[in-house]
């Protein structure tokens, strides 16, 4: 939202946004700075690619500013249409070994691998939608680069730059929702384990699982909370909810590279805000690196390495010569 008040004409619309936002408001790592969030998407985005060699421009675009959600937070997007989207958010993994659980280890497991794949996927159609940026010449086709007019990121294709962009934004999300909304690096509070108190598996490097350069088990006790609408204790009765569980929310800072004291009831205790953050900046930057990897086997090292210049230069067509 921009600093400017609302006109007529705005407010249903704006309106609609924020009641929407308001749903969701700790159901991700924040993408806004508003309902409790803090814009942790595009934080963490931009403290896993500091240093790679980004410009302003381009890593606005796909980590998001204020006043935008980029691609990373598209999936935020009350327009977007994602926000009930499961493997988007890597939501739907709940299970616990009692008796009488609601949910099956086999319907959590596959919760899981469809979140996976959906990451996996959306890197191939990054990589795919790559070989667009250089023209037969192996020069940067500068119609395909949002030199004056930004991306929109609302899944109707347009300029290469921003369809890889998209696509990495819609993959990178779900990789950091998966450590704000999993167990995995978590740890839970003393006492009793239960649907108040799950199990969490304490782990400090990105999950391999994830990893889609490689092949790894399914991880043993990975969970995800369950969200099927507000309110929570409706939806997911005597489930793992998304509300007990998540680590949505909490202090980042870019400049000084330190992550604070998280806000949610998970996030509170034993550091798992900033547990999570620091693994999901570690796999966000694994997965560009993958990115970066397969361009070059694809397109080869000289076409290749131009297609990354183009991805990271706000003027490639100059810069990437």
């Amino acid at each position: 939202m921009s600093g400017h008040g609302f006109s007529r004409v705005q407010f249903p619309a704006a309106l609609a946004a924020v009641v929407c936002l308001t749903a969701w408001s700790a159901q991700a790592f924040g993408t806004a700075n508003l309902l409790g969030q803090n814009a942790e998407h595009e934080k963490i985005t931009r403290l896993a690619l500091a240093g790679q060699g980004f410009e302003r421009k381009s890593l606005d675009e796909l980590a998001g500013k204020g006043g935008t959600f980029g691609a990373v937070g598209a999936p935020d997007n009350p327009a977007r249409g994602l926000m009930d989207n499961k493997p988007a958010h890597c939501d739907g993994g709940d299970y616990l070994a009692v008796r009488g659980y609601p949910h099956s280890d086999r319907a959590a497991r596959a919760a899981l691998l469809a979140c996976r794949k959906w990451m996996v996927d959306h890197v191939n159609k990054a990589v795919k939608a790559a070989g667009r940026l250089l023209d037969a010449n192996g020069r940067v086709r500068d119609s395909q680069i949002p030199t004056v007019v930004p991306c929109a990121y609302n899944g109707s294709g347009g300029r290469a730059k921003c369809e890889v962009f998209e696509a990495l934004g819609l993959a990178l999300h779900a990789s950091q929702d998966f450590y704000a909304h999993s167990n995995w690096a978590d740890v839970a509070k003393p006492g009793g384990i239960s649907i108040l108190n799950p199990p969490g598996l304490g782990n400090t490097a990105p999950a391999p699982f994830l990893d889609p350069g490689r092949r790894a088990g399914f991880p043993r006790g990975l969970i995800s909370g369950c969200y099927e609408g507000i309110p929570e204790r409706l939806h997911c009765e005597n489930r793992i909810r998304h509300d007990v569980l998540n680590k949505d929310t909490g202090a980042i800072n870019v400049a000084a590279g330190t992550v604070g004291r998280g806000t949610t009831k998970r996030a509170k205790g034993n550091d798992n805000f900033a547990r999570a953050v620091r693994v999901a900046v570690s796999d966000t930057r694994r997965k560009w690196a993958y990115f970066e990897a397969r361009v070059i086997t694809v397109y080869g090292r000289t076409r290749g390495a131009r297609i990354i210049c183009a991805m990271k230069k706000d003027d490639p067509a100059k810069a990437c010569r």
